[in-house]
């Protein structure tokens, strides 16, 4: 099975490269920001790059390809690219979670002007509309997005294979394609819903909280050569990320991520629109609005976690929407247990930074088959 292209640490002259760390500006990278910004790195010992992505396309590719050497992704990304699905197979490893839900489904203005309100009303107005099929954006067939956006239609009577077109977009393009008419809706992570909602072009239909209580969202993803080769920095990066997790789940200082987030020149500098799902409240654009103390959970319920139920979930997904078939779990089980877990790796510093004062529950051994 090939691997990812070392990385390059050291030059000829021997200076040490910072280790580099692609990620896409979406408010679940705010352990990212948050750990350069208050320097968590530097103070655990080790040279961080941020890289901001496009799309997660480009993610895979340059992680692939040794372009970067580490990754805020999809969780369902470390699943594909290890199998090999649309890529050649690659060893990746996801030590890390970076946190639990954090996306929504928004619909554009024009549905909701012409009767829709949930996924059983939309279903009518396909049925009502031979014209033309609605068409919807997620990010990646391999993201929760995908699987959250086809649960949400199908539990409203919509045929997702035959009823509507799903179509993949970078997540910072979602906004911008529904306001210029390209698309219908779209399921994205925060800030792209608001923006739509800010802009009055959209309104937020579901959240992720709601359709998939507990679902792993964002993962740091590398690879087995990377960590071979720079235990040390992983072992750095992660205690790093654990204390920038709990510094981001905590309420009292959601506001200074949002200010953070915007000051990193990422998000257009709009702090009030990213303040709606780290602060609250979310406003849906329907004259009604939600508190978001669990649409973004950085560190409780063992949130940094990847542990097997996580890891069956993905797979259960995945066989779900067709991306594998039935008769594969036992292959996709084989492949989470050698990347979904942080016990596999030699990581026993990052561990103890993570322990809680109180004793944990002793888990079940790894068990995804």
């Amino acid at each position: 099975m090939p691997n990812a292209a070392p990385s390059s640490k050291a030059t000829l002259s021997g200076v040490v490269q910072p280790v580099r760390i692609g990620f896409i500006p979406l408010a679940d990278c705010a352990p990212l920001l948050v750990a350069k910004h208050r320097e968590l790195f530097r103070k655990h010992g080790v040279r961080v790059e941020l890289s901001c992505e496009v799309g997660w396309a480009t993610i895979r590719e340059k992680l692939l390809y040794g372009q970067v050497d580490a990754a805020h992704a999809i969780a369902g990304l470390a699943l594909a690219m290890r199998l090999g699905l649309s890529t050649p197979p690659c060893r990746v490893v996801a030590p890390f979670v970076f946190n639990l839900h954090g996306n929504a489904i928004t619909l554009s203005r024009d549905l909701w002007n012409r009767g829709v309100r949930d996924a059983a009303s939309l279903k009518k107005l396909i049925r009502s509309s031979t014209s033309r099929k609605f068409t919807f954006g997620m990010v990646s067939r391999y993201a929760s997005h995908f699987f959250l956006l086809r649960q949400w239609m199908t539990a409203g009577g919509i045929d997702v294979e035959k009823d509507v077109r799903i179509v993949a977009l970078p997540p910072t393009q979602m906004a911008s394609s529904l306001e210029a008419g390209l698309i219908d809706g779209y399921c994205v992570g925060e800030p792209w819903n608001s923006f739509a909602v800010e802009r009055g072009t959209g309104w937020i239909a579901a959240t992720s909280e709601q359709l998939a209580p507990g679902h792993p969202e964002k993962v740091l993803l590398t690879t087995e050569t990377f960590i071979e080769r720079h235990a040390d920095e992983i072992r750095a990066i992660i205690a790093a990320l654990h204390e920038s997790c709990a510094f981001c789940d905590a309420k009292e200082n959601r506001s200074e991520v949002a200010h953070i987030l915007a000051e990193s020149g990422y998000f257009r500098g709009n702090e009030a629109i990213l303040n709606r799902s780290l602060v609250g409240p979310l406003d849906l654009g329907t004259e009604k609005s939600v508190e978001v103390s669990h649409f973004h959970i950085f560190k409780r319920r063992e949130a940094n976690e990847p542990t097997s139920e996580r890891g069956r979930w993905l797979i259960d997904e995945f066989i779900a929407h067709g991306l594998l078939t039935p008769a594969q779990r036992p292959e996709a089980a084989a492949a989470m247990r050698e990347c979904w877990t942080s016990s596999a790796l030699p990581l026993p510093e990052a561990a103890a930074a993570a322990k809680p004062a109180i004793k944990p529950k002793k888990r079940p051994p790894l068990a995804l088959a």
